[in-house]
């Protein structure tokens, strides 16, 4: 059975797979690499099989909430939601505007999730200052307030933990669980990389995750980017990012454990990739290791019966 054949037919867990356009090189840092226009992203995704996607960077998709629902609708693609990276640590600075205007998008294409990232207000995900007591305390007030915009517009807000953002670690994370009311986008790749287990977090936390961006990892380079021996972008550069099964992230404990603790969001496959220019043909470039990542994880499914 294909790839396509099992989304069709298969399990609760095959039905909530999304894509999402970074796996295809694009990405909202300058100078990340060639980017591959929305025709070639959102087509290949379905053929593939997939049915939803996240949206993207800004200037992926056009600007008008409207014209970005239609776009994905064009392709036969449902929205899932957008990573929204903005500076929440600030106390002179409001991110509700920004986050208010990606919800607008988000609401027009009948999007369930906001995916919030804690910025650094510098360009990159290569170096971090570190968060003071007033820096958290804006951070975690700025993280309620957003939850609470949210709702109100029928959407789930959560924090996402990224290498080079205010919140990347483990403990980091664990202190906005502990701090705040917003659910968390576990990924699976990015938590690693920051020193926190994804397998534990599954575990002990399934009622707070409200979307899982699930990436596997080479733990031979997490560990050069965790100790300061390459930057983040050298290391997705050199290969950090493997399809799911093919890494050091236990793919199968994390989906199984939210599983079992009720988790019925999406399972959106990101494999953060750094293209040099754009590829010969389907067979050659990144849609062959999404499909691999894909058909991994409905084995997965299929063996569990989820």
């Amino acid at each position: 059975m294909t790839a396509e054949d099992a989304i069709a037919a298969g399990t609760p867990v095959a039905r909530r797979v999304a894509g999402a356009p970074i796996s295809w090189g694009v990405c909202e840092v300058p100078g990340w690499g060639h980017q591959l226009p929305p025709d070639t992203v959102l087509r290949e995704m379905r053929e593939l099989g997939l049915t939803a996607t996240e949206f993207g960077p800004d200037g992926f998709l056009p600007d008008a909430p409207e014209e970005k629902a239609s776009t994905l609708a064009a392709y036969g693609l449902a929205a899932v939601g957008q990573f929204v990276p903005v500076v929440l640590h600030d106390a002179g600075h409001d991110p509700l505007p920004e986050v208010e205007r990606a919800m607008a998008g988000l609401v027009a294409a009948r999007a369930s999730t906001v995916v919030v990232a804690a910025a650094t207000g510098r360009e990159g995900y290569d170096a971090r200052p570190q968060l003071d007591g007033a820096g958290w305390s804006a951070l975690l007030a700025n993280l309620d307030r957003i939850a609470g915009a949210a709702a109100a517009r029928g959407l789930v807000a959560t924090l996402h933990p990224h290498v080079g953002t205010m919140i990347e670690s483990g403990e980091e994370t664990a202190r906005v669980l502990g701090g705040s009311r917003i659910g968390l986008c576990l990924d699976t790749g990015h938590l690693l990389i920051g020193g926190g287990d994804p397998v534990e977090v599954a575990r002990r936390h399934p009622e707070r995750i409200a979307h899982v961006h699930l990436k596997d990892v080479r733990a031979d380079w997490a560990r050069r980017v965790s100790g300061g021996a390459a930057t983040y972008t050298e290391a997705v550069a050199g290969g950090m990012y493997v399809p799911l099964g093919r890494g050091d992230v236990d793919i199968a404990a994390i989906v199984s454990a939210l599983e079992r603790g009720g988790y019925r969001g999406w399972y959106v496959l990101e494999q953060d990739t750094i293209l040099s220019g754009p590829p010969a043909d389907a067979s050659t470039g990144p849609a062959r290791e999404v499909r691999a990542s894909l058909e991994h994880l409905l084995t997965l499914a299929d063996e569990a019966g989820t």
